[in-house]
């Protein structure tokens, strides 16, 4: 009997060791009990998925049995969700009605975000609120030191959002002070910039595709959005399929996976086949080892190695890929089609096969080289600045992932040298 209960108590442990190994669950924290709550009260029946902190991606929700593929992951009550709908139902909702010209679906969605966070303790959406990320990490909320060390596409796109949310900012402040009757503080002190930044970041990374109906009340910008408490706490994988949508009969928002998971592990989500660039703009996180993952080239980079000739045709750009972690270079040069064709395998001159894999050589060693320097720079500046820690180590996460990408380039392109001489 004392030898079956040992054997009992460190299989039991083993178990509760392997828990621990895959992610710890975090359910037993207020404000998780709090939020479970909230749902239950709104029609949200609870299921195998719980809260936890996993090493690797941080917080997500773990199964604490095993899913098949085609099983129900969650089912979100309409009543849980936070869309437009919800906006016009509340104070606001006559405020908005009455603006001309309307405001948008999303400037409707910022606004009662941030008119509920200040409403604080009086908030019917606290449980939910207490849970949202405090800070993002999208290129809109990174310190310019940071963002000058992008590759050079993705630091033009980072720019153009930072600009894209303060020009929403500047157009939205006659709203936000027509809005003063409700709020006892001066709006402008309320609805500021730093404010809407976070609102803006929340609605971006965190909500589901949902087709609403036009209203009159808004303007023409589709209305797609819809926040989705606790399931929006699932983390994304390129390397699973689901199926993601609001189930009209039982007027619940559902996620069914198409993949296996086991046990006490993360259960995930697709965002989309998004590279990492991608990744990092629209949501603030790069996924490692990313079968979607791509180094793109600048025009002025390409414009370096290509011949006089080459100059006066119209240089697009270019893009090494990653796919199924076999890396594969794509050339777009315009008219010149013998490099596309060389380096798709078709058969071309030797002189000009030769000449391809020299050029296409040298902009990948360049881009390596580049992208070492800006990573030494990555690393001495996480040495000396301390509060902008956690921003450089996601542009180091990216930084590497394309040297990845073009180690391995460089690597190929060698051997098709080799093959070719």
């Amino acid at each position: 009997m004392k030898k079956n209960r040992g054997r009992t108590g460190r299989k039991r442990r083993r178990k509760h060791l392997q828990s621990f190994m895959n992610g710890v669950d975090c359910s037993h924290k207020l404000e998780y009990i709090k939020l479970k709550k909230w749902l239950k009260d709104r029609g949200f029946e609870d299921n195998d998925i719980r809260p936890a902190e996993f090493w690797d991606t941080g917080r997500g929700l773990m199964t604490t049995k095993a899913l098949q593929a085609g099983e129900l992951v969650i089912s979100l009550p309409e009543k849980c969700l936070l869309t437009t709908g919800t906006v016009l139902s509340s104070c606001l909702g006559e405020y908005i009605t009455k603006w001309k010209p309307p405001v948008s679906p999303l400037i409707a969605l910022c606004t009662f975000l941030i008119a509920e966070k200040h409403a604080g303790e009086q908030s019917l959406w606290k449980p939910y609120l207490d849970v949202l990320p405090k800070t993002y990490t999208c290129p809109v909320c990174l310190e310019e030191d940071v963002v000058s060390l992008l590759p050079e596409p993705l630091r033009k796109k980072a720019q153009e959002q930072r600009t894209m949310v303060h020009e929403l900012y500047v157009s939205s402040k006659a709203f936000f002070s027509s809005l003063q009757p409700l709020f006892a503080e001066n709006t402008e002190t309320i609805f500021n910039y730093s404010a809407l930044e976070w609102a803006w970041c929340t609605v971006n990374t965190r909500t589901v595709y949902m087709k609403h109906s036009q209203r009159e009340c808004f303007s023409l910008e589709p209305d797609v959005y819809a926040l989705a408490p606790y399931l929006d706490l699932l983390n994304h994988s390129p390397n699973v399929q689901v199926k993601a949508a609001f189930n009209e009969q039982i007027r619940s928002y559902e996620i069914r996976t198409d993949s296996q998971c086991k046990k006490y592990e993360e259960v995930f989500i697709c965002y989309g086949p998004h590279d990492n660039q991608r990744l990092l703009l629209e949501y603030g996180f790069v996924a490692v080892d990313n079968p979607h993952s791509s180094v793109y080239v600048s025009s002025d980079t390409l414009l370096r190695y290509f011949s006089p000739l080459d100059n006066q045709k119209n240089v697009s750009g270019s893009v090494w890929g990653n796919t199924a972690n076999d890396c594969v270079l794509f050339e777009c040069f315009g008219s010149s089609n013998c490099w596309k064709r060389a380096l798709l395998g078709d058969v071309i001159s030797a002189t000009n096969e030769e000449q391809t894999l020299n050029v296409t050589e040298k902009i990948c060693l360049f881009l390596i080289e580049e992208t070492q320097h800006v990573l030494l720079q990555i690393y001495r500046l996480k040495r000396d600045k301390e509060n902008l820690k956690n921003h450089l180590t996601l542009v180091e996460a990216l930084r590497l992932e394309d040297l990845k990408i073009l180690q391995k380039s460089a690597e190929i392109l060698c051997n098709l040298k080799m093959a070719t001489t």
